[in-house]
């Protein structure tokens, strides 16, 4: 026996709204699942920005007598600054 059509055409409506059902829960644990993906994001920005203000800080006050810093120069500026910009980058991946 054939189908009528304002039977199929309910029948595709209810596949659909099925469909977007699926999907909204699916955004939904992708949403609640996004946070916890980035743990590592602070602890890593805030260490990259202290130890670029501690190199600085060392280079500044006791860079002469260590024999490592003496031979960067005025690159440990340049080695702190990069450490600082990094953290910054880092901070726009915290969701």
């Amino acid at each position: 026996m054939p189908e009528s059509k304002s039977r199929a055409a309910a029948d595709d409506k209810r596949k659909l709204k099925r469909h977007e059902q699926v999907q909204s829960v699916q955004r939904e644990k992708a949403l609640k699942g996004a946070p916890n993906e980035r743990r590592w994001v602070p602890p890593l920005f805030i260490a990259c920005a202290l130890l670029g203000v501690v190199w600085i800080i060392v280079f500044s006050v006791a860079g002469g007598s260590i024999a490592f810093l003496n031979s960067l120069g005025n690159w440990n500026m340049l080695i702190g600054m990069g450490l600082i910009a990094l953290s910054f980058l880092l901070m726009t991946l915290w969701k």
